[in-house]
């Protein structure tokens, strides 16, 4: 059913308002053909269809910003190449980039600020400041105040127990480490708020990509702790954006 056909069966009264509201929340998607852009995403789940770049040919990227710009959408994008934006920025000149982290923006109305307090994300090392800046830009990008500290892991943990002050402040933790992955068991064990932990595929040949962080997180002794997957800081920055939204 398309929304022609909606409108006409509301119209002779053949379903109420109601249930026409009903199937508005899983319409209309738009056929590409190699993609169907879901336009009411945001309706439904208070954001818009995130791009993932990655394995994504330059004209489908291109093609997928297209028409969510005729949309008056935000656009947000993760693991964007470069030279696809080099492209994208010539066509939409309020394109941005984020070279360490690969975020592609467009912003084409004002991000509404809906989030109750702080998010705060906290990296194990220097090396993890690519996922932990995917995590900053996707909850700046949904409407958050974010706040980043990084390099306290817990080979120096002095560094972080000196900035307490400001994991006491936030409403969400979010906890980006890779090696042996402890820093998000050892955050969770000094504040009273979610902790999302996130582990990365930095480390030496044992820690299989990310594997054995993984691991560490998902057997935290510190309660309070969800764990996303490796290198995924763009999970752990939306899930953050929405207990921040919470009533």
């Amino acid at each position: 059913m398309d929304l022609r056909e909606l409108l006409q069966d509301v119209k002779n009264n053949q379903i109420n308002i109601d249930e026409a509201l009903g199937k508005l929340k899983n319409l209309p998607y738009e056929d590409l053909g190699y993609a169907n852009i879901d336009h009411h995403r945001e309706i439904r789940n208070g954001y818009p269809e995130v791009i993932y770049c990655e394995g994504k040919s330059d004209d489908h990227i291109l093609g997928i910003i297209e028409k969510m710009n005729e949309k008056g959408s935000n656009i947000l994008g993760t693991r964007c190449r470069k030279e696809t934006f080099e492209k994208i920025r010539v066509i939409y000149k309020n394109a941005e980039y984020e070279e360490l982290s690969k975020i592609l923006k467009i912003q084409n109305h004002e991000i509404l600020h809906k989030g109750k307090g702080k998010i705060v994300i906290v990296s194990g090392g220097t090396s993890d400041i690519p996922v932990s800046d995917e995590a900053y830009y996707t909850a700046k990008f949904l409407g958050n105040e974010v706040e980043r500290v990084y390099d306290v892991g817990v080979a120096g943990i002095h560094r972080l127990l000196n900035k307490k002050h400001i994991l006491d402040e936030a409403r969400v933790v979010i906890a980006v480490a890779g090696m042996e992955g402890a820093l998000p068991s050892v955050v969770g064990g000094l504040i009273d708020v979610p902790v999302i932990a996130v582990p990365t595929s930095v480390g030496y040949g044992a820690n299989f990509g990310g594997l054995s962080a993984l691991l560490t997180m998902l057997n935290s002794c510190a309660s309070g702790i969800s764990v996303v997957n490796i290198d995924n800081g763009f999970g752990a920055g939306y899930l953050a954006s929405m207990i921040n939204k919470l009533k």
